[in-house]
């Protein structure tokens, strides 16, 4: 059973009145309005510009202006320009840059992403991101010189970003939105850990990454077609946990709740309840098995942060050169592509921006007491623009959130003949508009807001 995020109405926030008498929620209406206005044809365009630089290899040339990484770049940054004209200006366009060295970069080469920021109305400080890299590749991950198009890895992240810049700069929100395209993954996730550090330098409490990589292709090489399922990916503990954190989260549990994984959980809720038969596969992992992604370094900060993959990749047209070898045909081409499906990947992102922008902060200070009682006691600090909270539990083993009980305003909820030994607890800040948080489990190992510099 799936978790769901309830939307209360003002009057049934005032009451209080319990979750066993309370009517069918009401939904926010924006987020279909905005959900709906994601535009497969916006994207396919989006793509196509991309392609046409030939390649977009992190070591190739930036003083073209037709054809490599700083033409992409440079084409990308305008995108964003013209999104800013369209919404008054309300986008502020920067380009964190790195100079760096590896094993994949043997000469100092300047890592350049190209972000924008839409600054939230009320709790600017509160950030969430979308991101997808730029860069691309063929089988030879130094080749900087054969055309490399990198439709779907990763022209459709860029695709979903740009496009959810276009339609949510049209709309206000709390928290601030920042649009990440970035460079240098393929040659060691250096675009992440640029974004990451600036994120860091300037304070931003980032409350999730959504990293788009690999998200448009519908024919897996498996022979699977599938245009229903998104794979999202979310790590179980937190990358920067400490030894006293863990030694506490081994006996008291936490190994399934980090802050990421409760945001997979919530993208998982607004697909179903959302979006026409697409779901949200949930996948207990980091990252697909010994690969990576930029959500990588944004995890090793200490910001939550999931990927999002589609469900049957097709390694034909992966890091490949163009070719055709005993009748397959090779190489990351625009017909790759299945642009009707990406938009519902796009529009899962867009969603879950939207909502969690709109929605309060997570709670802080989550507690619980059950100790020897036949009760258990969940308490919490206040968080602003909280109408009221929820209290969630779940069996041990379950996947999902189960069950819940409405708190009204308070910072404390007695779940009454709910032994603590027996399942695991979490509570979500609600707006009175009807927007919640994720949920967010006791202790360290829930807690969001907490970055690697934290004590």
């Amino acid at each position: 059973m799936r978790a769901t995020i309830w939307l209360f109405p003002v009057a049934l926030l005032i009451a209080g009145i319990a979750v066993a008498d309370a009517p069918a929620p009401d939904e926010p209406p924006r987020l279909r309005e905005i959900a709906g206005r994601v535009d497969a044809d916006e994207l396919h365009a989006t793509i196509a510009k991309l392609v046409g630089f030939g390649t977009r290899h992190t070591l190739s040339d930036t003083k073209s202006k037709t054809r490599g990484i700083g033409a992409a770049r440079r084409w990308v940054q305008s995108r964003f320009e013209a999104i800013a004209k369209d919404c008054g200006g309300c986008l502020e366009i920067v380009t964190p840059t790195q100079t760096v060295t590896g094993k994949r970069i043997p000469q100092p080469t300047e890592i350049v992403d190209v972000v924008a920021i839409q600054r939230g109305t009320s709790d600017p400080d509160r950030v969430i991101v979308i991101s997808g890299h730029l860069d691309s590749r063929v089988t030879d991950v130094m080749d900087a010189k054969h055309d490399a198009p990198g439709a779907n890895d990763d022209g459709s992240g860029t695709a979903a970003v740009l496009e959810a810049a276009r339609v949510l700069s049209q709309h206000k929100f709390a928290a601030t939105l920042v649009y990440g395209v970035l460079s240098g993954e393929e040659q060691g996730l250096y675009g992440g850990k640029v974004l990451a550090d600036y994120a860091e330098q300037r304070g931003w409490q980032v409350e999730a990454d959504l990293n788009n990589d690999i998200i448009g292709n519908t024919h897996g090489q498996d022979g699977v077609v599938d245009n229903t399922t998104v794979r999202v990916f979310s790590e179980g503990t937190k990358s920067n946990e400490t030894l006293e954190q863990a030694k506490y989260r081994r006996y008291h549990g936490g190994e399934v709740d980090s802050p990421s994984r409760n945001v997979a959980r919530y993208l998982a809720d607004l697909a179903e309840r959302y979006l026409t038969n697409f779901h949200v596969r949930m996948v207990y992992r980091t990252d697909r098995y010994g690969r990576g992604g930029d959500q990588v370094p944004f995890l090793e900060a200490g910001y939550p942060a999931v990927r999002f993959t589609e469900a049957h990749e097709n390694y034909t047209r992966q890091h490949q050169d163009l070719r055709s070898d005993h009748g397959i045909r090779y190489g990351d081409t625009l017909d790759g592509v299945d642009f009707p499906y990406l938009a519902q990947v796009t529009r899962l992102n867009v969603l879950g921006m939207a909502a969690l922008a709109s929605a309060p902060p997570p709670p802080r200070g989550v507690d619980i007491e059950g100790a020897v009682s036949t009760d258990t006691t969940i308490k919490w600090q206040p968080v602003a623009g909280a109408a009221g909270y929820r209290v969630w539990w779940r069996d041990t083993t379950a996947p999902q959130w189960q069950h819940s009980q409405w708190a009204g305003n308070a910072n404390t909820a007695t779940l009454k003949d709910i032994v603590a030994d027996d399942s695991f607890f979490g509570v979500s800040a609600v707006s009175a508009e009807g927007y919640a948080s994720p949920v967010v489990f006791p202790g360290d190992a829930g807690a969001f807001g907490e970055s690697a510099k934290t004590p």
